[in-house]
């Protein structure tokens, strides 16, 4: 648009001066401008691009094929067009990467009228995580680069990588505590509201137990068994505060943190315990851009800040799975632990304090820390003086570092246990009390 203000501008002047060629050469280029203009345009409104995705879940190691196939429905051919297709830039930049691109996922190609270019490209995943693929960015323009236009098409997808888990050792399926035994402060009764069965009377049962219509059917007296109002399992508390994982650590240590988590969980609800999950991590959906794609851009520049995930968010609310038992509640934790990212916001006392409500007496709180200061170690020393069995396990700390840890939650009188590296997870269970 500069140009051709400019040519006008020119126009303008030559023939106020009367020069005759000023004036000819000014009006060929304000043709040609005109031209490319129209051409760059009407060539791009003409270009639609659609993504197929071969998986939209999987899990890490896995890769995931990406097909783009561009369609000129115009009847003008495209001389050239620059097509880029959109991934977690951060993700390939860690050191190790957590995906790794194999093809071009970016091209410069023609193509004719009614006719369909194709692109393809793999990613393997190498970590954990909620992954945005897209949108698309074109750019095009005339054969004499006087007019450029940029396009963003397609809706992103995501793709959830799961985290893997690690099989553990050293459960005691005698007392079915795989952190070791709980002083219950009451006995387990029977929950009158949760009927679990029915057997055959005994002599002593009470009436109020008799159940009437299966005794009716079979012609003898049957009573009503129930689910104990007390179950035994574990209370995850996953620290995911951004200043406890140091950058030089990421993403390993995170990642191994959510590792020991998911393993924990695993083992627990194949044991038939409750396990719940509380973490002060932020949810890649909560931060994920989604709508409001511009359709058109003049520069580059402005056409990629609008492509990608937002890089902030203001949640202060913890991430709860609220404890119970069943499949579906490890399923639950593992789409959470798949998505939970790093943040600075509430604290490991702050998370505690917010979610005291939601924590279940009668399991077992393990906390999964990144760091142990004097807050975090006052506040589980206060969980346990109040009744709960607490356990700390500490994710990849150095020596410096665990000796001062295990000093403040031993002075709290906290279990205490320690992961290294993904070998140790195996055994987590079977370490010895500190």
């Amino acid at each position: 648009m500069r140009l051709f203000f400019l040519s006008i501008v020119i126009l303008l002047v030559a023939i106020y001066l009367q020069l005759g060629f000023f004036v000819y050469a000014t009006y060929v280029l304000l043709g040609v401008l005109a031209i490319s203009y129209y051409l760059t345009r009407n060539s791009v409104e003409n270009l639609f691009v659609r993504r197929i995705c071969s998986v939209e879940e999987a899990e890490v190691g896995d890769i995931a094929e990406i097909e783009l196939r561009i369609d000129n429905n115009g009847s003008i051919p495209v001389p050239w067009v620059i097509l880029e297709d959109s991934v977690p830039i951060d993700a390939l930049m860690m050191k190790p990467p957590k995906i790794k691109i194999d093809g071009e996922r970016m091209s410069i190609v023609s193509i004719g009228s009614k006719s369909q270019k194709k692109l393809t490209y793999k990613i393997e995943f190498h970590s954990r995580g909620y992954y945005q693929i897209g949108p698309t960015l074109l750019e095009s323009g005339d054969v004499f680069g006087l007019n450029r236009r940029y396009r963003v098409l397609t809706k992103p997808i995501y793709i959830m990588v799961y985290p893997r888990v690690v099989p553990l050792v050293g459960f005691s399926l005698e007392s079915r505590r795989p952190m070791g035994e709980v002083r219950m402060s009451h006995r387990l009764f029977e929950d009158p509201s949760r009927i679990s069965g029915v057997r055959e009377y005994v002599t002593g049962d009470p009436l109020n137990r008799i159940h009437w219509k299966a005794s009716a059917r079979t012609g003898v007296l049957h009573c009503k068994t129930f689910e104990p109002s007390c179950v035994m399992g574990s209370t995850i508390v996953l620290d995911f505060h951004a200043d406890n994982y140091p950058i030089e650590y990421e993403p390993y240590k995170s990642d191994l943190a959510v590792t020991t988590v998911i393993s924990m969980a695993n083992a627990i609800s194949l044991l038939g315990q409750q396990i719940g999950l509380i973490t002060n991590g932020r949810d890649a959906v909560d931060r994920l851009q989604q709508e409001g794609y511009k359709t058109e851009f003049r520069s580059r520049n402005a056409a990629q800040e609008n492509l990608g995930m937002k890089t902030s968010s203001d949640r202060l609310r913890p991430l709860i799975v609220p404890t119970r038992r069943g499949h579906d509640q490890f399923m639950q934790i593992r789409e959470t632990l798949a998505r939970v990212e790093l943040t600075d916001g509430l604290s490991f006392s702050q998370l505690i304090e917010e979610a005291r409500s939601r924590l279940v007496r009668d399991a077992t709180i393990v906390a999964v820390l990144g760091k142990v200061d004097e807050d975090t170690a006052a506040t589980l020393g206060s969980l346990r003086r109040q009744g709960f069995a607490v356990t700390a396990i500490l994710i990849r700390f150095d020596e410096g570092e665990l000796a001062t840890a295990m000093g403040r939650l031993i002075a709290e009188g906290i279990d205490t246990r320690r992961i290294n590296n993904i070998e140790d997870i195996s055994y987590v269970c079977s370490q010895e009390l500190v």
